[in-house]
C-alpha cells in the first residue's frame, strides 16, 4: 500500500518539513525518520489488533514447564516476531505472558492469534500508514521544528487516527461473542 519513504514523507508533510526522495538519503529528515522507524512501526503495530498484521498459529509443544505457577510455557514465534499475543484460543484458556513466553495449564497444540511484526510497509492497511505517521511524526516533531505544541499536535494526531483505525478494524469481521461466566450464569 506504501512504502516507507511514502510514510516518512506523510510524517514530514504533517510537520512542514522537506519532503525526502529516498529514507536512506543523507538529509537530517531522512535520517531522523530512519533511526526512529522501527521503534515506531512495533508501537504502532502493538497499541491495535491491526488485521493486516494478524498471525494465526498453532504452537505444537511446549518448552517444559515455569518455575512455578503453570504446568506449560510455549515460546512465542519470530516469523514474523510476535510483537503481542491477541488471543489464546479458545478464549477461556488462562495464561499470561512473559519474556517471550507463554506460560499456561493448556496442552498443546496451542493456538494463538498475534500481531506481527511485520516489516514489508506495502502489506500495510491505509489507516496502519496514516497512524504510523502521526505517531513518527509526533516522535521526530521536536527534532525537526523545536516545538514542543507541534510535537503534542502530532501525538493528539495520532490518537486521533487509531480511534479511527479502531473503530473501521472493528467493523471487518463477526462481533467476537462475550464468554459468560459463572456470576452471569447465576443471574440467569
Amino acid at each position: 500500500m506504501a512504502a516507507k519513504v511514502d510514510i516518512f514523507n506523510a510524517a514530514l508533510i504533517e510537520l512542514g518539513a522537506e519532503l525526502v526522495t529516498d529514507p536512506l538519503q543523507g538529509s537530517e529528515a531522512a535520517q531522523i525518520c530512519n533511526a526512529r522507524f522501527d521503534a515506531v512501526r512495533d508501537a504502532v503495530l502493538r497499541a491495535h489488533p491491526w488485521n493486516c498484521a494478524l498471525v494465526r498459529v498453532e504452537l505444537p509443544s511446549g518448552d517444559g514447564a515455569p518455575a512455578f505457577g503453570f504446568a506449560r510455557q510455549f515460546t512465542l514465534p519470530n516469523d514474523p516476531y510476535a510483537l503481542r499475543v491477541h488471543r489464546v484460543v479458545p478464549g477461556t484458556i488462562v495464561y499470561r505472558v512473559e519474556r517471550r513466553k507463554i506460560l499456561t495449564d493448556a496442552a498443546a497444540p496451542l493456538q494463538v492469534l498475534y500481531i506481527g511484526r511485520i516489516t514489508d510497509t506495502e502489506q500495510y492497511d491505509a489507516l496502519l500508514v496514516e497512524a504510523l505517521a502521526a505517531r513518527l511524526a509526533a516522535a521526530v516533531a521536536f527534532r525537526l521544528t523545536d516545538s514542543r505544541p507541534k510535537e503534542r499536535d502530532m501525538w493528539d494526531l495520532y490518537q486521533a487516527k487509531l480511534a479511527e483505525a479502531r473503530s473501521i478494524d472493528a467493523q471487518e469481521g463477526t462481533p467476537e461473542e462475550l464468554e459468560a461466566d459463572g456470576l452471569i450464569d447465576v443471574r440467569a
